[in-house]
């Protein structure tokens, strides 16, 4: 399990970005996110690393 900070998400929408972001790294992919504390948790094989980029790439970079 990966786990971000990502303060930029904020509604829904930022949610489904997230979530695909991460499915394209990864399309098997378990993503679980927590709007209201911002907190992104990922059931992945991929390389963290990747996965960062990708969620910097779509607007959502963690800390």
């Amino acid at each position: 399990m990966i786990e971000f900070q990502v303060p930029a998400i904020s509604c829904a929408h930022c949610v489904r970005a997230v979530t695909e972001a991460v499915q394209e790294v990864d399309p098997q992919a378990k993503v679980d996110v927590d709007v209201q504390t911002k907190h992104v948790k990922v059931q992945s094989g991929a390389e963290p690393a990747k996965l960062v980029a990708a969620l910097t790439e779509a607007g959502y970079p963690p800390h």
